[in-house]
């Protein structure tokens, strides 16, 4: 009851589940039937979960792809479950991503080194970063 009350309220990964439930002192038989249970019901499944948080995050969110795949990773996903979501060509979607966060971050008159830098770190591209930035300057001397 308890693994369903946690996936009631939010989805989780099978290993999260596992360490929420020993944390909670549960044996680890006891954690192995329930998974077992859950997933005979259908309640845990991480491939369709992965999939879904996956897209959920890649239309959402203004995260780099490599910050997404970071994030499912640390909810427990595998890596290859992660890694089998990202879509063959991701370069337009990382650039919109990217002039989302350099329009929330800079003006376009700021020094590009520290944009650059910036999305650099939020785990960019840097075929996608250029871009970006090339993009963002040029709005503001479309604008003058």
């Amino acid at each position: 009851m308890v693994a369903v009350d946690l996936l009631a309220r939010q989805e989780q990964s099978e290993n999260k589940l596992r360490e929420k439930l020993a944390r909670k002192g549960y044996a680890e038989e006891e954690i192995q039937q329930a998974i077992h249970r859950l997933e005979e019901m259908h309640y845990l499944n991480d491939e369709d979960a992965c999939a879904r948080q996956f897209a959920f995050l890649y239309e959402e969110s203004r995260s780099s792809v490599r910050q997404i795949c970071v994030k499912l990773m640390q909810r427990g996903f595998d890596s290859s479950l992660v890694k089998a979501c990202i879509p063959a060509d991701t370069f337009e979607r990382e650039k919109a991503a990217a002039l989302r966060v350099l329009s929330l971050k800079f003006k376009p008159a700021a020094d590009r080194q520290k944009m650059m830098a910036n999305l650099y770190r939020k785990g960019f591209d840097s075929s996608a970063i250029r871009a970006a930035v090339e993009t963002f300057c040029q709005e503001e001397e479309n604008n003058d």
